[in-house]
């Protein structure tokens, strides 16, 4: 995946929000809770994790824990193709699922589950 294809894919999920921070990170916030963390200038992305997905992850090349947030499960892709596009989508999207179920309101997670199920059916009949 390229950069394009990673932010058309963030925006995919329902009430995603693009905020631009630090410069030149491409923040992919739910809630105003980040789920995945774009670098521009040199190309890299940080997302969360399960604790059984992060220690699996860190093990392999070019992926390690994530600056200041590696403590809660959070990696960084070093290179976009560290893991393959299918793999990727998966981890973004457990990271957006894990964020919006802390985001604030019940009602906005509720939402959000039913859309994300609904937009992957889509996704998924379009790649047969």
């Amino acid at each position: 995946m390229d950069i394009e294809s990673i932010r058309r894919y963030c925006l995919r999920f329902p009430r995603t929000a693009e905020s631009l921070q630090w410069g030149d990170a491409l923040c992919f916030k739910i809630g105003g809770k980040m789920f995945a963390v774009l670098g521009l200038d040199r190309t890299r992305l940080s997302f969360k994790c399960t604790p059984d997905s992060f220690a699996e992850l860190i093990e392999r090349e070019d992926i390690r824990p994530a600056p200041y947030v590696g403590r809660y499960k959070w990696v960084m892709l070093d290179r976009l193709d560290a893991v393959r596009t299918d793999e990727l989508e998966d981890l973004i999207q457990q990271s957006y699922e894990m964020v919006a179920a802390k985001a604030p309101g019940k009602k906005l997670r509720e939402k959000g589950s039913a859309a994300i199920r609904a937009n992957l059916k889509k996704t998924k009949m379009k790649r047969r």
